[in-house]
């Protein structure tokens, strides 16, 4: 398909007289369009569509139908129906009051061009831009970000469960590709075994037989793997996705003997987290916990602006691995705000987003102040009278001296096992040994000298100086502001499912995320129109009455 660009699409008479009537006090699309005008035009998708072919409808309408859709929360056929039937949706698209619209799958193939050119990103920017052109964005300013659980749309199943659906996935892909061959080869009670979901039928409850059926399963897996790659198979049946999760899942899940059995694997003998597959469906959906929660799917990390006298304004979405921890996304969401130019002075980040390291990269790569609670250290050295911020440090002489006047006699610099610089420093023997303070300084009985590693100078001062002021009236009035982000994770699980994918696979769940950022952008930006006062966190009776300080 093809694109033809329309312009400005100005609207038909007909239906700004009819939808002037019907709606006298406006309706969000309306007020969208009165306020904003075009927000998406043809030209911004010109890459996603080829030169010739069948014109296409018009994607600049598409993606506004997009952002509307989320803003409503409804699903394809809903949103479909509402540009055929809805007089503020036609208003806001520029279309008669005629206009059959399109058919629901036409939207699901937008997306795919959108996750094929990784364009969702101009979709949310371009309400960006909007905002700023509005003069209602502006940096730098505070900042604050927060993560939540992203469910994926598969099915949770147990280890037991998991390899017998791989394995019917994988028939099932075949039957469907090669019935033929499939025939000729299959063993007769495969039909048996994987006709049906393995919840729908009881599996045993004992350890010994549900492992001898794991084996009988792997062993099925087995012949399959091997038939799609002898020489006289077809050579495209072992290039088929479900036959390609085959071989992976069972490479994580059982091991071949010596003479060649199939054996399942003992469970910690299986990958870490972050590779090992928990879908046949998703191959990027990976299992997670975080504190009481456990999930198979995804993460994703909001950032809004929280400046008092703005709207505040999702202004980055980045979604990851439902392993991938908060601490690692603290650079990437600067690295991607510094390329927008909406970097904040202040940051307001939890605990799992902040450390040392991270201090000193937004300080020095950004001019980024972090601002928020530091982990406690948990080493042998953190507490204590002879705890390692008991020592003197003079980073000149690149020596350290104890709270007994003992100098240090080495200092080597060094990685730990996470590629991190740090620094070993060790006392002499001579000095531990008669010290009368040995048993309170050593950690071991059989310990001969006193042993320091340290963090490079600017992140052990960063984190000093952090929890110099964690506690402080002062900080705890300015990250009081980091609270509300919680209240637009609620807005977004509430009126689009955020933590509900609603397509498979990382991109496409990377896209709902962002055109469901650009619909909560429009509806602030809506409400900071229209002059809505901000809601306020509900207080019980109870609460009320609580006596003051």
């Amino acid at each position: 398909m093809s694109m033809r660009p329309i312009g400005d699409r100005e609207i038909p008479a007909e239906t700004v007289r009819v939808a002037r009537a019907a709606f006298p006090k406006g309706s969000l699309a309306i007020r969208l369009r009165d306020e904003l005008g075009v927000l998406f035009r043809d030209e911004q998708f010109a890459d996603l569509f080829p030169a010739r072919g069948k014109p296409a409808w018009s994607p600049g309408r598409l993606a506004l139908v997009s952002v509307l859709q989320f803003t409503e929360g409804l699903p394809d056929r809903q949103a479909a129906l509402a540009v055929r039937a809805r007089i503020d949706w036609k208003y806001a698209l520029g279309l008669e009051l005629t206009d059959p619209g399109f058919d629901f799958s036409v939207l699901s193939e937008f997306r795919a061009r959108l996750v094929e050119a990784d364009a969702g990103q101009q979709i949310f920017d371009r309400v960006l831009e909007t905002a700023r052109e509005a003069g209602v964005l502006k940096a730098p300013g505070r900042a604050r970000t927060d993560s939540t659980h992203v469910l994926a749309s598969i099915r949770s199943l147990n280890r037991l469960e998991f390899v017998i659906e791989t394995m019917r996935a994988a028939l099932n892909a075949v039957a469907a590709a090669a019935p033929d061959w499939l025939t000729a080869l299959a063993d007769p009670a495969w039909f048996d075994r994987y006709a049906t979901r393995p919840e729908d039928y009881w599996l045993p409850s004992g350890q010994g037989k549900r492992t001898e059926l794991a084996e009988q399963t792997g062993s099925d897996g087995m012949r399959l793997l091997t038939d799609v790659h002898t020489p006289d198979a077809l050579v495209w049946l072992r290039e088929l996705p479900a036959v390609q999760v085959l071989r992976r899942v069972w490479v994580q899940q059982y091991v071949v003997g010596p003479e060649g059995e199939v054996r399942w694997r003992d469970p910690k003998a299986c990958p870490p987290g972050a590779l090992r597959l928990v879908s046949p469906y998703d191959a990027e959906a990976r299992a997670s916990v975080k504190r009481d929660i456990k999930w198979d799917g995804f993460k994703v990390h909001l950032t809004e602006t929280c400046d008092p006298d703005t709207p505040h304004l999702i202004t980055n979405v980045l979604t990851s691995a439902a392993t991938v921890q908060d601490i690692k996304a603290t650079g990437l969401i600067h690295d991607t705000l510094a390329a927008k130019d909406l970097l904040p002075g202040e940051h307001l980040l939890d605990m799992g987003y902040i450390d040392g390291p991270n201090i000193v990269a937004a300080a020095r790569d950004h001019g980024v102040t972090l601002t928020g609670p530091i982990r406690d250290e948990v080493s042998a050295q953190a507490a204590g009278p002879y705890s390692q911020f008991a020592f003197a440090v003079d980073w000149d002489a690149r020596t350290v001296t104890c709270p007994n006047g003992k100098t240090s006699r080495q200092w080597r610099d060094a990685v730990s096992i996470r590629d991190a610089p740090i620094i070993r420093i060790a006392f002499s023997p001579t000095d531990c040994r008669p010290c009368p303070a040995r048993p309170a300084c050593l950690s071991s009985d059989r310990a001969v000298k006193r042993e320091i590693t340290m963090r490079p100078r600017a992140e052990r001062e960063a984190i000093q100086q952090a929890r110099a002021a964690h506690g402080t009236p002062e900080w705890r009035q300015r990250y009081a502001a980091r609270n509300g982000i919680e209240g637009t994770i609620s807005h977004a699980v509430h009126t689009a499912g955020l933590r509900k994918s609603r397509y498979r696979g990382l991109a496409k769940t990377r896209l709902q995320h962002q055109i469901t950022a650009a619909a909560i952008n429009l509806a602030r930006l809506d409400a900071w129109t229209a002059g809505r006062p901000r809601a306020h966190t509900r207080t019980s009776h109870l609460a009320a009455l609580r006596p003051a300080g």
